[in-house]
């Protein structure tokens, strides 16, 4: 178990470094798109191989449920990230999709009726603020306001993505799933940047060696073997435990874009970063509240009181508009 989390916290919270460095010399959506194509390809071949091979056969409602969740979660989450980096500094690019949680338990209670817990309330305030102190222009430490609204919508579509994922017709085995999605979302990736113009951008004498090791770092690691620690945790362990990669990954993302591409850690970074942080945890660790119970239908009248009610409704419905 400490080896999973060690995986999910350090390999996640590195793909942001490895985002800034593949896209250097490579198109940002079409190296998106080839990530996720090689990764979800391999995952699900794998994959399909074992458990119920039988009852859990993926047909054509599997791969629609598949696209509907795949799009927001790759195409807006993923897209957003790679096109955002290219002008965004990687540790606040970590930093604003942190608040994927906060969007999360916003959208859940404004569309599925789920109940906040106080702390969950607390949370979603303190992240939106911490979430202003990184993209309000003005002060020393600001980031760049396309980018930032670009990775605001990429976390907002990670968390729509997610919630779909509840409902849509998706395969029981959890790889499984994970390999459809990044089919499909891969292949969207691969779409949107052709209609970007980014086929004209390929040059494979100006891609770097540096580039893509760690295009092969984000399919292998990234997507392969941090996924599948991920999907391990959420088997065997509680998910408040598993769900703990959000507020540690940022934290990873920053320091080694300080190490390693020399980007600026600027008091702004840090005050906004530790207000999102501990506006996750709060969320992530706040009791689950049900959606409110619905009420119950009155029970039909029967003899006289049936008779009565008739009369109470048809009066009710002759005085209506009056």
């Amino acid at each position: 178990m400490a080896a999973a989390l060690a995986i999910v916290y350090v390999v996640w919270g590195s793909t942001y470094l490895g985002i800034a460095v593949a896209i250097e010399s490579l198109p940002p959506l079409l190296m998106g798109g080839v990530r996720f194509v090689v990764a979800g390809a391999l995952l699900y071949a794998v994959a399909l191989r074992f458990g119920d091979r039988e009852n859990d056969r993926p047909g054509w409602r599997q791969w629609l449920g598949a696209l509907v969740t795949g799009g927001p979660l790759f195409l807006i989450g993923n897209g957003g990230v790679v096109w955002a980096q290219q002008t965004v500094p990687s540790g606040i690019a970590a930093l604003l999709i942190a608040t994927v949680p906060l969007w999360i338990a916003l959208l859940d209670r404004l569309f599925f009726g789920r109940r906040l817990s106080w702390p969950a309330v607390t949370g979603l305030l303190l992240g939106f603020g911490g979430l202003a102190i990184l993209v309000l222009p003005g002060g020393t430490g600001r980031v760049e306001l396309s980018g930032a609204i670009l990775l605001v919508l990429a976390a907002l579509g990670w968390a729509v993505g997610s919630l779909l994922s509840r409902r849509a017709p998706l395969p029981r085995r959890l790889l499984v799933t994970a390999g459809m999605q990044m089919l499909v979302g891969g292949a969207l990736l691969v779409i949107a940047g052709a209609l970007a113009g980014e086929l004209g951008d390929v040059h494979p004498e100006a891609f770097t060696v540096r580039s893509l090791l760690a295009l092969l770092y984000l399919i292998l690691f990234g997507s392969l073997l941090a996924f599948s620690a991920y999907a391990w945790l959420l088997r065997s362990t509680r998910t408040s435990l598993a769900a703990t990669y959000a507020y540690v990954n940022p934290v990873v993302a920053v320091a080694l874009g300080w190490a390693v591409l020399n980007e600026e850690i600027t008091a702004r970074t840090l005050a906004g970063g530790a207000i999102i942080l501990a506006a996750v945890a709060l969320i992530v660790s706040a009791p689950v509240r049900r959606p409110a119970a619905q009420p119950r239908a009155p029970r039909r009248p029967r003899g006289r009181a049936r008779a009565r009610n008739a009369g109470r409704s048809r009066g009710a419905w002759a005085t209506r508009g009056k």
